[in-house]
This record gives C-alpha cells, structure tokens and sequence, in this order.
C-alpha cells in the first residue's frame, strides 16, 4: 500500500504511550547537566561578595564580636536563598524553552496524526517523516518515496542514504545487516517522505552510544554580557586597589588595624558590583520566557537583545499574513472565470473534471491547506458523482522539485484500462509539461493576470493517460493536457493591518516576500496597508539580473518581493545588511535555512515549519502569526529599555555606598558603614534590580521611537551621566549629614543612623527615579508594578526594625532617633530625589533638542 493511502494503521493509544514513558523515560537524546541545589550553592558562595563576608565574620570571631558574626552570616543566607530562588527559576525557565524549541515528531496515536515534542517519542510509536524532519529516535522503514537521510552527524560522510522498508519480521532486525531500512535518531531527511515505528528511544539510541548528542540551544555570551564582563572586570580591579590603600591609610591614621580590615572589605563589597551577571542572567532568560508568551520561542538567547534593534522585517505572506486556511474562490477554464462560494453545493458539468483531477493529484489525506481546500470543494460539491474515486489505487508519484514546480500522481482504476496521470502546481511549470507554443502561452499570463488581480493563489491543473507498462523515470514523457486554472483565497490575517501600522510608527521597514504572482502580491499589500507598493516589486526573475551595487540601491525603496525562490532570499538579507540593517527574516523550508541563519534574527515557522529551518532560526514563531512576531519586537524592546534602567540604578546606588566607604577614612571619621551594612542594601539592591525593574511594564511610547542602534552600547554616556549624577547628588546629601552631625556634638552612632536612614530612603527614591528617564517620578505611580511596591514596603518594614528593635539596633550600631530627627531625613531624601527628578528631566529634554 502506498504511503499516502489510508494507512491501516492506529499507532499507540494513550494508556500505551504512558506504560513505555513510566518503562523507558523520555526520549531525551541530549545530556543536558541538569545542576543540583549543591552545585548551585557552590557557584554563588565562591563569588568575591560572599567570600568578603565569610572573611569579616571569621575576622568578627576571632575578636569576640560574636554577635556581629551571626547577624552578618543570616544576611549571608538570605541573600543566599534569595539568588539560589533567582538561579533555579532562569534555570527552569530556559529549560522548559529548550524543551519547546527541540526537535517535533509527527506520530499516529489512537488512529490520527498528532505533532508532539521529539522527548515525548516512546517505542512502537508510527512516526511520519518528510523532507526537512530531524529523526526523533532510532526507527524501521515500513513505508517509503524516494527517502534519503543525511547521517553525517554519526558517519562523517556527508552523502544522503538511500532508505529502504523493511520486510522481515521485527524479532529478525539487525542494526548492522538493516542499517539501510533503519533510520537514526539525530539525522535529517533530505529528501522524499516514509512511515517508520519506533524500536529504540533516548540514550538507547545509536547516537547516544556512540556519544554524541543534537544540536541544542546553547547559551552563548551576548554583547551585552560581554560589556558587563569587561566592566565588573576593570571595578573589581579598582575595588582591590582601593581596598588595599584604604586599609593602609586608615590603619596609619587611626591606628585601629581591625577597624582598617574591616572598612577595606566594606570598601571591596561596596565597590564590587555583582548584582551586574544576575540582573543579565535574569533578564534574558526572563525576557525569552515574556517573549514565549506571544508563541515565540527563543532558540539563541542573543536574539532578545537583538530583537530591540531590528530596521527590516521580512516577511513571507502565506500563513504569516495570512490565515493560511485556503478555499477555491475562482476557476478558469476555456478563458472563463466562474465563482466558486464557500456555500456552493454543486458546480457546473465543466468544472467537474478540474476538481477530479486537481484532488487526483494531492495526497489523499492533505496536510497542505492548498490541497485540504481542493479535496474539500470536491466533497462539498462531488459527492453524488463519479468523479471521487476512494477506490483506485495509487502507483507513484511524481513529486515537486527545485527545476519544476509541479507533481504528478499516476492511478489506476479497479476497471483497468489506461492509467490516469493528474498534475497539479505552478502554471508556468503546467505549461512545461503540456509543452505550451509561445502563443499559448502569451495566452496563459493573461489569464493568470485575471486571476492576480483577486489576490488570488493560482495554481494550474493538467491530466494524461498512459498505457499500463513500464512508468517512465520523469514527467515530462507524459502527454498532458492542459485543463485550466485554480484561484486559492487566502485571508488577511485581521490584525495584521494594525500590527503593520505599528511597525512603521516604530521605525520598522516591512517588506513581503511570497512566490505569488506580482498582482496578487500587490492586491494583498493594499488591503494589509504596506507603505510604496505601487512601482516597488521585484520578481525573482528580475532580482537574478540585478547586480549587487543596482539590488542594494533598489532594495531601499522596495517594499515586495514577487515569484521569489528561498535560494533567492539569501540574496536579499545579504544586501539588506550591506545597507547596514538588521534584519529579521520568517521562513519554514529546507531552502529557507541559508537565509534564516545569515538574517540577524531568523525567524522559523511554528506549524508549517521544518526542523532545517527550526535549527538554523533564532526564534521559532509557534503560530506563524505575524502579529505574534511584533509583539515579540515590542517585548524585545521592553527587556532591553528595561535592562538600562537597572543598570542605570546600579551604577547610580554604588556611589553613594563606595563615597561613604572612603570620605570618613579621608577625614578621619569614626566608620560611616560596615559590612552589615552593605549587606542590608544588597538586600535591597538585588531584588530592585532583577526583580523590579524586570517586572516593569513597557513605555507607552516604546514602539513609536526608531530602533536602536545594534551596538549601542549598555553603559552610553546619557546612562553614565545620569547614574553619576543620581548617585553623586545621594552621597553629597549623605556625607554632609554624617559630617554636620559630627561635628554638632552627635555621637558616631547617631550621624551613622542618620547618614543610614537617608542612604536607604535615597536607596528607594533611585528605584522610583529610573522607572522613566521622561516622566517624573509622580506619573510612574500610576504605572502598575507589584514587584515594586513588595520591596518598597519590606525595605521600609526592615529599616524600621532595626532603628527602632534594641537587638538589631545595637547589632548595626545605631541610637534610637526621634520622630523630629526621622522626619528631617525624610524631608531631606524628598527634596534629594526631587532635585534630581527634576534634573533628569531638563537633561533629557536637553538631549532630544
């Protein structure tokens, strides 16, 4: 029986899928080092942060300072649990994204076809494979067509095999004597389509034995991880220098050695930012899981970073613009159009034959929304007649190739007689196989121009008749006829209008690609509102003859590609990127995988999508909904807008903490901090950061500014300025009350309380500043953001505890100060922020004049 028949066969129900999962595990091909609480704990207690405090509780006691020790140690704990929280979360978050963007398999279960992830492949399971599918698990060949599979990965050699079924018992299977009727978990169809069953899953696989593994997603450094390694690199250097001078001054001045030790480790911690690796680690991960919320998933994290920066996307039209949910709305035959509507019952005597044959040669069970609507217009309107034929069995197909774009199906009838040849595919590849004259065809690009103008797909129907004998190898020694045309409507996509109207509000150059007609292309452009369509359409005809410098100068103002090829999309990301674009760039076929891979995001579709194309996309778009793909943008954007005002309030809440860890050594002061104290604000720090700020809904106006620049670096000078100015502003504030209080009599550990409470109000107020660079600080309070208010409120709740709970109080050497002395370091953290607030907003009103 042939492979696109009615196979007879049900596949694994439910409870037996379950049985082999709780038997054999998942069908995990890759070893991915999952790590453990231990392993985790390791990694963060070796940073220099925690080793500093481990050092100064060691240092608290050996000196008797035991309490001190304790108190630093449970602050050590809890910043530890709160990062174990933070890495476990991104752990499972990229997890369950690699889970999502692995390898798919197409399986028969309980008799239907069902596309599940490549992991949830058990034994005995009937797989179906076609060209451009990654082989899920090792299998045997029941069914083939002209099936070859690229086993480079495990052989080295990088020629296809030719796979052929197997007819022996299953028991009788050798892996050696077979291998040519087995197929191998890892490796790729290159060519023709086959059903297998499953014989061996996971690290039972040929593959794992010999150990190897896919090709999975690996976090790889992005750009911006790269700037941030380079800067914690250059502050941890400057934080030791300084920590080693600090201790020989104050040591020499004061003469008090331990004092000196201790103000040089709160100098390091102070100066040492390692919120930086978290807040990025957090924020990508994060963002990749935000981005999964509008079915795009992440298979290269640098495509979110990337994402914010994109100027052209490229599109194609079929089910990323449009529903891809086809129907016949037009049939020419003889010169005449007749119009088929979705509620017609019967069709007139002509058209039945061009409905027989266009369903003749599609699959009997199409997967493809083009043949789905053929089959369901010939069951709609053929029924009662002898034109469906369930019982004539189905000798060989002929199928599509990169030099002719048609497929033909050879069939026999019960009756015998002569065998029925039907072909269906692009007209011009029709015309080919009738061997059309010149006239004919002037003839055929009129009608197929009448066709266009409907936005219509148009696809071209011929039949022939051939003795029962020997089938020839091509079908071109066919005498065909020529029966007529098929128009397929396709609709828009109803958001996609706005969606497009929201790119160009922000910067965003959208260009269509599709291998329709040029007509067609431009009546789908109109009604999705694409900007200069009327003299901008470049076939793919006339893009082979445009040279490199004449496409690059074209391509400006070019806004469809027409009758283009996926070969041919290479071309256009090459010159879209010699013209200084970054480019994103959909595509779902074996030939569309050069393109993906050289567009700085490639997108891969979801649904229709191949595991070529998959592998070599940065993003997996799961419901090849473009509106889908601006959403992402938007995300994309909002990570990184995001990312800037953590690192903005980062670099701004350091100042104020490194400056009263060196000005009371300077003077002579008793110390402002100790490394409790640091400790209290990393406790804030932290979750500001990477919770917060994460959490910060977008800007309203973030999708009505141009892209960014894609090397516009994290640390600008506007956010250097900015954090300079912020944190220079904080420590001038809280330096002067530390001083003034001194020197009006205050005991030490009233200007420490004071000077503290004002740190960690200001600490607060910088949270609230970078929320917006644009808006004061009183219109971001009416932007939701929970994260904020929790932090806020336990900052505040905490703050109090230990100023006003004897215990602690006496821990972080504090006195208790009245409610007068609270207020004026209330008021003075008010105007603080508000001046500052103020200044942000005449600086960056400065910068866009």
């Amino acid at each position: 029986m042939y492979l696109d028949e009615n196979y007879p066969i049900q596949g694994l129900s439910e409870q037996e899928v379950t049985e082999r999962l709780n038997k054999y595990g998942y069908n995990d091909l890759t070893t991915v080092k999952n790590h453990t609480f231990f392993s985790t704990l390791l990694n963060i207690i070796i940073e220099p942060m925690f080793i500093l405090l481990f050092i100064c509780s060691i240092i608290y006691f050996i000196f008797g300072d035991h309490l001190e020790a304790l108190m630093l140690l449970s602050f050590v704990v809890i910043i530890i649990t709160i990062t174990i929280i933070q890495t476990r979360k991104t752990e499972r978050t990229l997890k369950t994204l690699r889970n999502l963007s692995s390898p798919r398999a197409l399986v028969i279960r309980d008799g239907s076809k069902q596309r599940i992830a490549g992991r949830d492949v058990v034994r005995d399971d009937i797989i179906l494979l076609s060209e451009g599918d990654r082989i899920p698990a090792d299998a045997i060949v029941l069914q083939s067509f002209h099936l070859s599979v690229d086993e480079s990965m495990l052989t080295g050699e990088s020629f296809a095999v030719p796979k052929y079924p197997y007819r022996n018992k299953l028991a009788d299977l050798n892996y050696m004597k077979d291998h040519h009727s087995i197929v191998f978990a890892g490796t790729l169809v290159v060519k023709g389509n086959a059903i297998c069953q499953v014989i061996r899953t996971g690290q039972d696989t040929e593959l794992a034995k010999i150990g190897k593994s896919l090709q999975t997603i690996k976090i790889e450094k992005t750009n911006v991880q790269k700037q941030t390694n380079h800067i914690i690199k250059i502050f941890s250097l400057i934080g030791l220098s300084l920590s080693l001078i600090l201790i020989i001054i104050y040591g020499i001045n004061m003469q008090k050695w331990l004092d000196a030790i201790i103000a040089g480790i709160t100098m390091a911690m102070a100066i040492l930012p390692e919120e930086l690796p978290v807040v990025l680690t957090v924020f990508l991960a994060l963002g990749a899981w935000r981005i999964s919320q509008w079915k795009v998933l992440t298979r290269h994290l640098p495509a979110v970073e990337m994402l914010g920066a994109t100027t052209v996307l490229c599109v194609d039209k079929t089910g990323t613009l449009t529903l891809n949910q086809m129907s016949v709305s037009k049939i020419l035959i003889n010169n005449n159009i007749y119009d088929i509507s979705d509620q017609l019952k019967t069709l007139p005597e002509e058209l039945h034959e061009i409905v027989e044959i266009s369903i003749l040669a599609s699959p009997t069970d199409p997967f493809d929304p083009m043949e789905k609507a053929m089959k369901e217009l010939g069951i709609r309107t053929l029924s009662n007649t002898e034109h469906l034929h369930h019982n004539w069995q189905l000798l060989r197909e002929y199928p599509l190739s990169e030099k002719l774009m048609a497929m033909s199906r050879v069939w026999q009838s019960p009756n015998g007689g002569e065998l029925i040849i039907a072909a269906k595919g692009s007209p011009e590849a029709i015309a080919d196989l009738c061997h059309f004259s010149s006239l004919q065809m002037d003839e055929l690009k009129i009608n197929i121009n009448r066709l266009a103008e409907f936005g219509l797909r148009i696809i071209g129907v011929a039949f022939a008749k051939f003795p029962i004998t020997a089938l020839p190898s091509h079908q071109h020694y066919f005498k065909f006829k020529f029966i007529g045309l098929l128009g397929l409507t396709d609709p828009i996509r109803p958001e996609v209008k706005n969606a497009i109207r929201e790119c160009y509000e922000a910067g965003i150059k959208v260009i269509m690609i599709t291998g329709d007609y040029p007509k067609t292309a431009l009546k789908i452009a109109q009604q999705i509102g694409l900007n200069n369509i009327s003299e901008n359409i470049i076939t793919g005809d006339e893009l082979d003859f445009l040279s490199e410098a004449d496409l690059q100068q074209k391509i400006k103002s070019t806004t469809i590609f027409a009758r283009v090829t996926p070969q041919q999309k290479l071309r256009i990301v090459k010159s879209l990127k010699s013209n200084y674009e970054i480019v994103a760039m959909t595509g779902d076929g074996v030939n569309d995988a050069p393109a993906l891979k050289a567009a700085d995001i490639g997108i891969a579709m979801g649904k229709r999508g191949t595991d070529v194309a998959r592998e070599a996309a940065a993003l997996v778009l799961l419901d090849d909904n473009f509106t889908s793909l601006v959403s992402a943008i938007r995300t994309g954007r909002r990570v990184f807008d995001n990312l800037k005002k953590a690192i903005s309030y980062i670099f701004a809440v350091h100042i104020p903490i490194v400056g009263m860890s060196i000005i009371p050594t300077l003077f002579k002061l008793p110390l402002a901090l100790l490394p409790m104290h640091i400790v209290f604000l990393e406790l804030i720090i932290d979750p500001a950061c990477s919770i917060v700020f994460e959490m910060e809904p977008a800007e309203q106006n973030i999708m009505k500014r141009p892209p960014r620049k894609f090397n516009e670096p994290l640390f600008d000078h506007q956010m250097i300025f900015l954090g300079l100015l912020q944190g220079i502003i904080i420590l001038a504030v809280v330096a002067l009350i530390y001083i003034i209080a001194l020197k009006r009599g205050f005991h030490n550990q009233q200007a420490r309380t004071f000077s503290f409470i004002v740190l960690v109000l200001s600490n607060i107020g910088l949270i609230f500043l970078n929320r917006s660079r644009k808006e004061l600080i009183i219109k971001t309070l009416y932007t939701p953001n929970k994260a904020l208010w929790i932090v806020f409120t336990s900052a505040i709740f905490f703050l109090i505890l230990t100023v006003c709970f004897p215990f602690l109080r006496s821990l972080f050497k504090f006195y208790p100060p009245t409610l007068k002395q609270i207020f004026v370091c209330l008021l003075i953290t008010i105007f603080s922020i508000a001046f500052i607030d103020i200044a942000k907003i005449l600086y960056c009103s400065k910068l866009k004049k």
